[in-house]
């Protein structure tokens, strides 16, 4: 029997138009149209995919060597592309230990470019759904040691669950399922933009999973009961900031990291 994924080549997928954004080839022509569409609507829409993945490698390296984290769970992965979350844990740090999670087929597909990790590391791919905190921890299990603290990572995840209490007791779920010294990573998309706003609806009347933008208070809560990492909750560029990068000064997503005590 053929086991190989349907993948539904007709609406198009945020993981695959996030790739397109980034200039991946890792899509179809519904997922380009789609990507063309938000540019049109957002100019800066490719920029803000960009932004999201230099916050990536900016987290994982502090997480790495200023918080000693050494395991990663990262929900909601998307298609691999430059500077996965393995690949700069292990630059740093070739011990560490890296689950990824997503239900797009074609990530599935591409799941053997993130298990490229490196020994004495590892790398695993879960086929899951958000959802399914329960299933995920105990997937993550067979390659995490859940005695240790774990870097989870949400990354334009939560805006996938359109009803907030829903989203935040997900968030919540993962969070209990991890040991003390553990850090929450999430950046999500806000609603401080009509532009954006107004994109990310012509989006969704086609897309297979909508997306929910939020109000900036609304992902801040979150992390009710984690300890903020300075600077806080902030524009997702605005989080310890490398070297200056052009910006239109647009607020589209926010992020934080929060330890559990």
């Amino acid at each position: 029997m053929d086991q190989t994924p349907r993948i539904d080549e007709t609406k198009p997928h945020s993981a695959r138009v996030w790739n397109y954004l980034l200039g991946g080839t890792d899509n179809y022509p519904v997922d380009r149209e789609a990507g063309e569409n938000l540019l049109r609507a957002f100019p800066d829409f490719a920029q803000v995919a960009r932004l999201q993945r230099d916050f990536l490698k900016r987290v994982v390296s502090f997480l790495v060597t200023e918080m000693g984290i050494r395991q990663f769970l990262d929900v909601g992965a998307g298609l691999p592309t430059a500077d996965n979350t393995h690949e700069v844990a292990q630059r740093l740090a070739p011990e560490s230990r890296v689950v990824y999670v997503d239900n797009d087929p074609l990530v599935l597909v591409h799941a053997r470019s993130l298990l490229s990790g490196s020994e004495p590391g590892a790398t695993d791919y879960l086929d899951a759904d958000v959802r399914d905190p329960d299933v995920i921890v105990a997937g993550a299990g067979r390659t995490l040691d859940f005695s240790r603290p774990v870097g989870l990572i949400m990354l334009s995840i939560a805006g996938q669950v359109p009803e907030y209490d829903v989203a935040a007791g997900l968030v919540r779920r993962f969070v209990e399922a991890l040991p003390s010294g553990s850090l929450l990573v999430l950046s999500d998309g806000v609603n401080a933009n009509p532009a954006l706003v107004e994109a990310v609806n012509a989006y969704n009347r086609q897309a297979a999973f909508p997306y929910t933008l939020r109000a900036p208070e609304e992902v801040a809560g979150f992390f009710e009961g984690l300890e903020l990492v300075p600077p806080g909750v902030v524009p997702t560029p605005l989080w310890r900031p490398g070297p200056p990068q052009a910006s239109s000064g647009v607020v589209s997503a926010v992020c934080a990291v929060g330890r559990k005590a």
